[in-house]
């Protein structure tokens, strides 16, 4: 596969694309002539309560400031919801797709509407208020989202957490935001595995102690199983909620007012909180994903991330409804209980529109194509992929097997910080390059240097970095506007940089060659390795140990541990026993791939872990391993190269099991 591969777009004749190439060019043109007048143009695209008359304000310096559509005031819940009703108020809004029989759902934008007023009067009456954190720790089910838009209609912060976090994890977030209030369920089944999350929840509550805020705790019952309530803080949701009035007057908002934080892992130190302001992100919400997915009448989006990710909060819940569309959530498994299970879905609701993430595909091709042949899947017309690269031959499976050659793969790249989409086509207006995600949406100025912090021209290989802020840009860290200062705009001053390197080819696709720091994507999912090496340093029985991400077949990246173990406590530690302790203080989605228990670590003479050495070792990389002069002993890289090594060639199904 080269560069060079295109399917253009006269490969998809029947595709409704939003416009010619020559109106995108001008599109392009207007942002960069006149950036303020282009946002403030598509801000029309969501419900004010007064428009603004200013588009940004504020700087990339050294005291960076962030400012969007200052003058406006709105409310979410409003953009996603209140707007609709008069045309589309008995139009399907959202699909909740359960695997536990009769415990589906569609509910029309007045439906909608009616649960979210209730739960917003079921709050107020909680004494939760304007500018206040609530925490939402749900499975996919209808509540997740309204549980969101009932946050925004009362003004108060949401802060969604993910079900796969332990409670430690759990507790630290509570304590770090601040909420004043829970809405979780009593489990959920991953395939045939219950997770307790309300079990969870108390947990973290416990360990939380009295640096937690939470007063209230409301428990959807998502099973018929008992669960321990605690009086005066335990409420059953709908016992409770349901008998609040179904109207209720939305909060305005200033734009600036913080609409959600979301917990996105760091290279250094503990996870980070990212704020998003209330009206630049809906703006950014509706603008990508209008651009990208655009709703035809009766198109169903179906994007398979959880809500606790940023493509969730943009792709299945701000984003379409925004819109006027009908999203479509599932708590279903890829491969559960048969493999081909999400394809089943998409004929079963008519999906038209199926955005997941590159670790799902590859997952669908390890089954096979008569899997995928089995079905009739004529209902799609637009594939879609994030979180991760996707390589060019599992984008041409998707495209060729699952999307039959007729429907655009929308190959996106983004990230939490960034609130959308940045990368990626405009299907039907752009030719597509299987692994590229393509170019910068209009508005977007997107720039590569190199490591002296240049901005290179045409074709070049980098840092990936923008150089002026957009509507959904995080505004801030919570509560360390400093760390976001130094984690974003240190690298190359006046830049935002993205934490990404990517090349750029001679066309100006964009190719993205992955994390320049110390930060993992397991299947979507972020993960800090100094999170892990934090977590691990409590056990006394570690003396040091370093973190490592390598890629991995499906996952995309694993993660691989190297510690240090005391020697009068070598007995008492192993592998296995690591692993399981990764996965109770950060959660399963963290569980390594491979533990190994090592005398000593490769360093500079200043003490420093190279990594890099790392990496290479534990991916079986046998190319050469660079420059070891810098090393304090370099007697230790073939001996970790042997016991890594060595040990490959006994694991069983990729996965490396190691003894020290």
């Amino acid at each position: 596969m080269t560069d060079h591969t295109i399917i253009p777009t006269r490969a998809y004749p029947d595709y409704p694309a939003l416009m010619t190439p020559e109106q995108l060019q001008a599109m392009r043109e207007q942002a960069a002539r006149d950036p303020d007048a282009f946002w403030l143009q598509q801000a029309r695209r969501i419900h004010w309560c007064r428009k603004p008359t200013v588009g940004f304000e504020g700087s990339f310096d050294k005291d960076v400031s962030i400012s969007w559509f200052a003058d406006g005031t709105l409310n979410a819940s409003v953009c996603c919801i209140d707007q609709h009703l008069t045309d589309r108020g008995d139009q399907i809004a959202l699909i909740s797709h359960r695997e536990a029989p009769d415990r589906s759902e569609k509910l029309t934008y007045r439906d909608l509407h009616e649960r979210v007023c209730r739960l917003a009067n079921a709050l107020t009456h909680l004494g939760v208020e304007k500018g206040q954190r609530v925490a939402i720790c749900l499975p996919m089910v209808a509540e997740a989202v309204v549980s969101m838009l009932a946050c925004a209609r009362i003004g108060a912060v949401h802060v969604v957490l993910f079900g796969g976090f332990s409670a430690e994890g759990i507790a630290e977030r509570l304590v770090d935001s601040g909420a004043v209030a829970v809405i979780t369920a009593n489990m959920a089944w991953r395939g045939n595995r219950p997770v307790a999350y309300k079990q969870s929840m108390d947990d973290a509550l416990c360990r939380a102690g009295g640096k937690s805020c939470v007063q209230s705790v409301l428990v959807v019952r998502t099973s018929d199983e008992a669960v321990p309530m605690l009086p005066g803080r335990d409420y059953d949701f709908h016992d409770f909620v349901d008998n609040f009035e179904a109207d209720f007057v939305p909060v305005t908002m200033q734009a600036e007012a913080p609409l959600f934080m979301l917990y996105t892992s760091g290279s250094t130190g503990k996870p980070k909180a990212v704020v998003h302001a209330t009206g630049g992100y809906m703006v950014w919400a509706a603008y990508t994903m209008g651009m990208v997915y655009t709703h035809q009448p009766r198109d169903v989006l179906w994007c398979t991330a959880d809500v606790a990710w940023i493509t969730g909060h943009t792709s299945v819940v701000y984003g379409p409804l925004a819109n006027g569309g009908t999203t479509m959530i599932s708590d279903s498994l890829p491969t559960y209980p048969q493999p081909g299970r999400w394809l089943d879905l998409i004929d079963a609701y008519q999906v038209s529109m199926f955005f997941t993430a590159p670790t799902a595909v590859r997952a669908m091709m390890a089954e096979g194509d008569e899997v995928v042949n089995r079905h009739d899947l004529g209902s799609l017309r637009l594939l879609g992929v994030a979180g991760e690269p996707i390589s060019p031959d599992a984008w041409l499976w998707y495209h060729n097997v699952v999307g039959k050659k007729r429907c655009p793969v929308a190959d996106t790249w983004w990230q939490t910080e960034t609130a959308g989409i940045v990368l990626g086509p405009i299907p039907g207006v752009q030719s597509l390059k299987p692994g590229s995600a393509t170019m910068p949406l209009p508005g977007v100025e997107m720039v590569i240097t190199d490591p002296q912090g240049k901005v290179e021209q045409g074709e070049a290989e980098g840092a990936l970095c923008i150089a002026r802020s957009w509507p959904g840009q995080a505004r801030t860290i919570w509560g360390d506007h400093a760390r976001f200062c130094q984690t974003y705009f240190a690298l190359v001053p006046g830049l935002y940089f993205t934490g990404d390197g990517a090349r750029r080819d001679e066309d100006g696709y964009y190719w993205i060659t992955g994390r320049m720091d110390d930060v993992i994507n397991i299947a979507g999912h972020r993960l800090g390795t100094a999170e892990v090496e934090d977590a691990l340093g409590e056990d006394h029985r570690i003396v040091e140990c370093a973190a490592v991400g390598v890629e991995h077949p499906v996952k995309g990246q694993a993660l691989v541990v190297f510690a240090i173990p005391r020697k009068d406590v070598t007995a008492g530690l192993d592998e296995e026993g690591i692993s399981r302790l990764v996965v109770h203080l950060i959660g399963r989605y963290a569980a390594p791939e491979a533990v190994y228990l090592v005398p000593d670590l490769p360093r500079t003479r200043s003490g420093k872990i190279v990594r890099r050495l790392l990496r290479k070792i534990a991916s079986g990389d046998t190319n050469e391993l660079g420059d070891l002069s810098a090393l304090s002993d370099q007697s230790i890289v073939p001996m970790l190269r042997e016991r890594v090594w060595g040990q490959m060639a006994f694991g069983q199904s990729g996965v490396v099991q190691a003894r020290a």
